[in-house]
């Protein structure tokens, strides 16, 4: 029966037309070579060498044998790299990059898929912020993440689209969120804004204080916290209103704030989430894996957000 290690002393003993040579470089004796050679030969039919003085020749069998040779034995070490890359995904650790408030989203939820599927695995959910989890991806410490599209910056990352949240301005005042509310509204209320560590270069911030700017007003939160969550005790406390994305709201307000509302902002503004990798990069199971279960996850909230009306207090 033909076997692999048949082809690789056949190709070994084409490249180098030496049965001695091929010995060497496979680190075999000489006869083993050529018992796997006529072992071949006899599988096949047909005579693959010519003896001449101490080498070999091919022959034109040799000759159409050899690109199908070295197609199997590359398929063949693509098989045992994907075994060896489904068995590590087994025991080894899956690292990941998600934005900020991901955990909302899909953290515990996703962790979870993931432990369902491959129980013996090691987990890490990284960063805190899109701008800082697409710092990592640029310097390569991290292989996939989804992130704020308008986070990614530069050339040499690939963006794939997931989902388009919302953003809206949410109150326990109920006369302020009865109708949309403009840039000019934004830029004299008091706000509590969350992500204070990344207020500079958060993405979702930027977009806000752009907006207030073309009124010509100058934006100013009366509250900078890190987490949305205590944003969210804020407004239910009525010191200040925020601006969140929907996805969030819908999650938060029943638990921390069952007071407040919520109202489209004028004109309406989305975080646009997508998955970002290095352009061009072959991505590990694990990559693979982590982009599925949380585009899922991603996209299910979403979408229930978009189904969601506004709670009437």
């Amino acid at each position: 029966m033909l076997s692999l290690h048949q082809l690789r002393c056949f190709l070994v003993t084409y490249e180098h037309g030496s049965l001695t040579a091929a010995a060497d470089v496979l680190g075999y004796a000489q006869p083993s070579v050529s018992q796997q050679i006529r072992a071949l030969e006899k599988s096949l039919g047909a005579q693959l060498f010519h003896r001449v003085g101490r080498g070999v020749v091919p022959t034109p069998v040799a000759d159409t044998l050899r690109p199908h040779a070295e197609r199997t034995l590359a398929a063949a070490e693509e098989a045992r790299q994907v075994v060896r890359s489904a068995t590590a995904l087994e025991t080894g650790t899956i690292r990941f990059g998600m934005f900020g408030a991901a955990h909302l989203y899909a953290g515990a939820g996703l962790v979870a898929d993931v432990l369902a599927r491959h129980p013996g695995v090691r987990i890490e959910l990284v960063g805190q912020n899109s701008s800082d989890v697409h710092e990592q991806l640029r310097r390569g410490y991290l292989e996939a993440a989804m992130i704020a599209v308008s986070a990614v910056q530069g050339e040499g990352m690939q963006v794939i689209p997931v989902a388009e949240d919302e953003l809206v301005y949410v109150s326990a005042h109920p006369e302020r969120t009865r109708t949309p509310v403009t840039a000019h509204q934004l830029g004299t209320t008091a706000l509590v804004l969350s992500e204070t560590t990344w207020r500079a270069t958060d993405p979702t911030r930027i977009r806000l204080r752009q907006m207030v700017h073309a009124t010509g007003i100058i934006p100013e939160s009366r509250i900078e916290v890190e987490d949305v969550e205590t944003a969210v005790e804020l407004v239910g406390m009525g010191l200040a209103d925020s601006v969140l994305p929907k996805g969030a709201a819908v999650q938060l307000l029943p638990r921390l704030a069952p007071n407040a509302t919520w109202a489209p902002l004028r004109p309406r503004l989305f975080d646009s989430l997508a998955i970002v990798h290095r352009t061009g990069a072959s991505l590990s199971p694990a990559a693979r894996l982590m982009i599925e279960l949380a585009t899922a996850r991603v996209r299910a909230i979403v979408e229930e957000a978009d189904l969601t009306e506004p709670p009437v207090v």
